[in-house]
């Protein structure tokens, strides 16, 4: 049996996006992930469900060969604020390293990650709104982690959890 989907209201997308919040902050990636994908058959150029899609995408990696980092960087570059397209691919970049280092990936590998999630921020802090320091706030979290591990340290998976809740 082929089942097709309904469409959202345009009146319904506000609400609807209020959701994905509530299914991120209950850990619950696929249900925003789904309530996303619906706002953007109604509204393909829906900012905040771009936004909010990407970051779902990201609070699912894994660490693992196939964690979706292509397909959150793709729904990123959608953005259409130059500054948000550079804040929102170095979070992807963070993530995937963050995401890597609990899967056990060798530091090397890490460090570049956070590097170029670092390169993403100092681009976004050149061109960032005034009194937004959301990119300096990231790119000092990748400092304090690079710091760790290059001294040797390991990371702990509580450090991650404190730094990732849903928001961003």
């Amino acid at each position: 049996m082929e089942f097709n989907l309904k469409p959202l209201s345009a009146g319904g997308i506000p609400q609807a996006l209020a959701k994905v919040t509530h299914y991120r902050y209950l850990n619950q990636a696929d249900e925003a992930e789904s309530i996303c994908r619906d706002v953007l058959e109604a509204d393909p150029a829906n900012q905040t469900a771009l936004r909010m899609l990407g970051l779902v995408i990201t609070d699912q990696f894994t660490g693992g060969l196939y964690d979706r980092y292509q397909e959150a960087e793709m729904t990123f570059q959608k953005l259409t604020d130059p500054y948000e397209r550079l804040y929102y691919t170095g979070i992807a970049h963070e993530r995937r390293a963050k995401a890597q280092s609990k899967a056990g990936h060798v530091v090397g590998s890490l460090t570049a990650l956070f590097e170029e999630a670092m390169k993403c921020y100092e681009q976004a802090e050149r061109i960032r709104p005034a009194g937004n320091d959301d990119s300096v706030l990231r790119w000092n979290r990748c400092a304090r982690l690079l710091q760790k591990l290059t001294a040797g340290a390991s990371i702990q998976e509580e450090e991650f959890e404190a730094a990732d809740s849903p928001p961003v």
